[in-house]
């Protein structure tokens, strides 16, 4: 097995990320998104992000096995201290622990910005019902990780002709003190 490195993305990783990403707009509810994106938009994302976020992806071998990023949680001033988080992995590589390193490696990187607050938007099946394209294992992922669940809005998402929910998990990663220092970006932390 090839040593795993983790590392930040740069826009010519888009086409190897959505090769990642692609299968989980088309297959699964765990992205609302519909369409797959051009490698141009994807291209963008990873700019438009990168300019004050972390974005990493993992590498193994010289290929990319999965990635993820921080982006804000809201665009108000008063929410600077707070993110929200996604981790997208090879479905091949799944379950290997490859999530948790880039959380690691997410979460390090968010503390030397003075981000305090992780959040975590994540669909979720109706009760009782099977459901071929979404699973409940994110929620059972991120608790283990460290997070609590914070919120649970009804029917928000409609994907393949059935109805998601939306639950919203947070870590926290610092202590909420009174006029926290200003936020830094990434590139300002490293």
């Amino acid at each position: 097995m090839a040593e795993i490195i983790i590392c930040d993305a740069v826009p010519e990783d888009a086409e190897a990320l959505l090769a990642i990403y692609a299968p989980y707009i088309r297959e699964t509810a765990i992205t609302f998104e519909y369409d797959v994106p051009s490698v141009e938009e994807f291209q963008h994302r990873i700019i438009n992000i990168s300019e004050k976020y972390p974005y990493l992806v993992a590498e193994e071998g010289g290929k990319i096995i999965g990635y993820a990023y921080a982006a804000p949680f809201h665009t108000r001033a008063a929410c600077a201290w707070a993110v929200e988080s996604s981790v997208y992995i090879d479905r091949e590589k799944r379950k290997a622990g490859l999530g948790r390193r880039l959380y690691e490696a997410l979460e390090v990187a968010l503390k030397k910005m003075g981000i305090i607050s992780l959040e975590a938007c994540i669909a979720w099946p109706h009760e009782g019902q099977e459901d071929p394209y979404l699973t409940k294992d994110s929620v059972g992922f991120h608790t283990h990780l460290g997070f609590r669940e914070v919120g649970h809005f009804k029917d928000i998402g409609s994907k393949f002709g059935r109805w998601y929910d939306l639950i919203w998990m947070e870590k926290l990663l610092g202590e909420h003190v009174p006029n926290p220092a200003a936020i830094k970006s990434y590139n300002e932390s490293k």
